[in-house]
Parts: C-alpha cells; sequence; structure tokens
C-alpha cells in the first residue's frame, strides 16, 4: 500500500500562503529571474543578473510583506539583443529563493508542453515541503513560437493549446491528491501506475495561476486557478472595471472565487516631469527596439488592429513592462494609481522595475506607507524583529 502524507504536514494553505493574505491590495514582482526582468531597454541602468542580485531582489520584497514572486518562464532572447536569453529556470529558482525567504510566495511558472505533469507535480510538492507551504504554480501555455521549435513540441492551435492544459492540469492533481496507484488515459497523456510523494503541504492544493484572456483562457481560470492575471486593454480604468467585472461573472458562473491579478511597471520620480522624462530615456531614446518588434509579433499583435497613436503607447507599455499598467510619476501618483486599480476589484499588481533593487528600495521606502495609511495593506513585520 502507499505511504500517503502524514496528517501533520498537511496544512490550510490560507494561513502558509501569503497569496490568501487579507490584504485588500496584494503585491507582487514581475520577472525578476530574467535578466532586464520585463524592461525592453539597452540602459546600462539595469543590471546584469545573478544568483546573488535575484536573491537580495527576494528578500527586500520578502522583508517588505510583498505577496508574491513571480517569473517568467523563457528560454531564448527575445530579439537580437539579448533580452531575457539569461534567465533562471523558475523550478530550480524558486526552490533556491524558498529557502531564504520567510513570508513570499514563491510562484513556478511552467509551459505545459515543456514540462510533463509527474516532473512538475514532484517540483511543486518539493518547492511546497522547503518553503513550508509558499509555492504557487503559474500554468501558461506559452506564446514565444521559436522556443517551441527548440523544445521539439508542436505549436498547437490556440484552442488545442487550452485542450492540452486543461487535460495537463487534471492529470497533474491527480499526482498530487491520488493516495494510490493510478491509470491514466487522456486525448495527450497516458501514465500506467501514477504516483508521486509527498503529497503537497497546502491543503487541499497549492495555489494555481493563470493568465488566459481569451474565452477558453478565462474558462480555464474561472474553473481551476486561484489568481488570473488580466493585461488591461486600453490602460484606461473604465475599460479596466469592465474586464475584472467579466472575470467574477466568469468565475461566480463556475461556483468560485478567483483573484484577478494584472501586472504594472514603476518609473517613480521626485517630480512626474522626471518621471516622464526617464520612461522616454530608457524606453524610446534607449529601447532595444528589436525586442519589442518580436514580442509584438509572437504575442499576434500588429499595427492593423489600433489607431497608429494607440500602437505606439502599447508599444511603449510592451517595452516598459511587458505590457503592464503603466505606474509613472511621484510616490503619491503612485499610490494614488495603485488605489485606482483596487477600487475596480484588482485583487494583486505583480510589479516591475527597470533596476529592482533600486526601484523596489525607493517604493518601499515612499509608496508602501501610502498604501498602508489608505487601508489598502496592513504594516508588515519581519519574524522575529
Amino acid at each position: 500500500m502507499s505511504q500517503i502524507a502524514t496528517p501533520d504536514e498537511r496544512q490550510d494553505r490560507r494561513n502558509t500562503n501569503a497569496l490568501f493574505s487579507e490584504n485588500k491590495l496584494k503585491l507582487g514582482l514581475f520577472g525578476p529571474n530574467c535578466d532586464r526582468g520585463c524592461a525592453m531597454t539597452l540602459s546600462d541602468d539595469v543590471p546584469l543578473l545573478t544568483w546573488e542580485y535575484t536573491k537580495q531582489v527576494a528578500q527586500i520584497a520578502d522583508r517588505a510583506g510583498f505577496e508574491a514572486l513571480v517569473p517568467v518562464a523563457r528560454w531564448k532572447e527575445i530579439g537580437r539583443n539579448g533580452f531575457n536569453g539569461r534567465n533562471f529556470d523558475t523550478y530550480t529558482w524558486a526552490a533556491g529563493l524558498a529557502s531564504v525567504t520567510d513570508h513570499i510566495t514563491l510562484i513556478t511558472t511552467s509551459h505545459v508542453q515543456a514540462n510533463h505533469p509527474a516532473v512538475a507535480a514532484k517540483a511543486v510538492a518539493t518547492i511546497d515541503h522547503i518553503s513550508g507551504g509558499r509555492v504557487c504554480l503559474n500554468i501558461v501555455n506559452g506564446w514565444f513560437e521559436p522556443e517551441f521549435k527548440m523544445l521539439g513540441s508542436d505549436f498547437l492551435p490556440h484552442d488545442k493549446r487550452y485542450q492540452y492544459t486543461t487535460e495537463w492540469y487534471e492529470l497533474l492533481r491527480k499526482f498530487w491528491t491520488e493516495e494510490e496507484e493510478f491509470d491514466f488515459r487522456g486525448e495527450f497523456f497516458t501514465v500506467e501506475g501514477g504516483y508521486s510523494q509527498p503529497k503537497p503541504i497546502q491543503s487541499p492544493l497549492p495555489a494555481v495561476m493563470n493568465a488566459g484572456g481569451s474565452k477558453t483562457g478565462r474558462e480555464f481560470i474561472a474553473k481551476y486557478a486561484d489568481a488570473g492575471y488580466v493585461l488591461l486593454a486600453g490602460y484606461d480604468l473604465t475599460t479596466a472595471r469592465a474586464q475584472v467585472e467579466t472575470r467574477a461573472a466568469d468565475a461566480a458562473a463556475a461556483g468560485r472565487e478567483v483573484d484577478t491579478w494584472t501586472t504594472a511597471y514603476v518609473v517613480q520620480g521626485d517630480t512626474k516631469e522626471e518621471a516622464q522624462a526617464y520612461l522616454e530615456q530608457v524606453f524610446v531614446e534607449e529601447a532595444d527596439m528589436s525586442a519589442g518588434e518580436a514580442a509584438a509579433k509572437y504575442l499576434g499583435l500588429n499595427s492593423s488592429a489600433m489607431e497608429p497613436h494607440q500602437w505606439e503607447e502599447f508599444n511603449l507599455h510592451l517595452r516598459a513592462g511587458y505590457g503592464g499598467y503603466p505606474l509613472v510619476g511621484t510616490a503619491d501618483d503612485i499610490a494614488e494609481q495603485l488605489a485606482q486599480l483596487s477600487e475596480i476589484g484588482v485583487a494583486g499588481v505583480s510589479l516591475s522595475f527597470v533596476d529592482f533593487v533600486t526601484g523596489l528600495s525607493r517604493f518601499n521606502a515612499d509608496v508602501m506607507p501610502k498604501l498602508e495609511a489608505a487601508g489598502l495593506r496592513k504594516p508588515y513585520a519581519v519574524a522575529g524583529a
């Protein structure tokens, strides 16, 4: 008979995983495992990715009470200048950071066609034990076709990719939950004698994220995810509110509640003018246009769907933060913009910076107290301090 997890190993994830914190507005970091993060720029202000650098970023965020570290799963550079080409694998990166942090949730971003469900299930369960129940699986289909070719995988049509993803996750979940050996036969996977121990610490299951924006993507989020990412189209609050309300309605129709997260890039200055000038310098004058053009191409985006001014604005946001919401201005401006996102129903925002260390340190010193004063976050005290 299989040996199952002992009762004292399993814990209610609401007590271990920061994604379920009581903060009205949760905060994460986006892309700190990749060289240049989310900043498609040739600026010298972006440090080289090293283990010591990414560990420093994680610990600064951890000590400030951030809820999540959200990596980008990447295998090849985008464009001709090395953007994201140097990167850390998200599973081993999360495992390493789990041992040097205490509070923050470690996200493992997994391209489903690059990892068998048995391997992903085992890796996530291992990180869950290392971290004491602080792992989250970010399930992604992938969009950068050259990586599929490198890995020898077919670049499936969009809806077919979500059929694959659904079967992948349902099989992975069996590895997390089945106490005895099991068989599985689906359209994409066949398993004989499926088995995985130890089980994850988090009960009932480790947390799951997804960033689907299409109808099939939203259906997957509503059925399976605990948090769903949305790219706030148009970057205006009226449109964004409608998107968030649609996500909430999708989840309600599935009999569930799902937190809506988004991504945002931060350019903070002493004045609005200073912040805007820096944005122009780094992402226009010193922009990595090759990375921006390649990302737009493989994401299936082109100028025919937008007016010329809208296309250029979108490209600026793409270069500055993978298309994230712009938080540009003073500390007061950024705090107000985050409050507005919270007001329309956004539960969490994953932030990126040109330099995560200096940008995050400044954000923590100047913006975080304003979010606490507004009642969006509770002051965080480091355990044992």
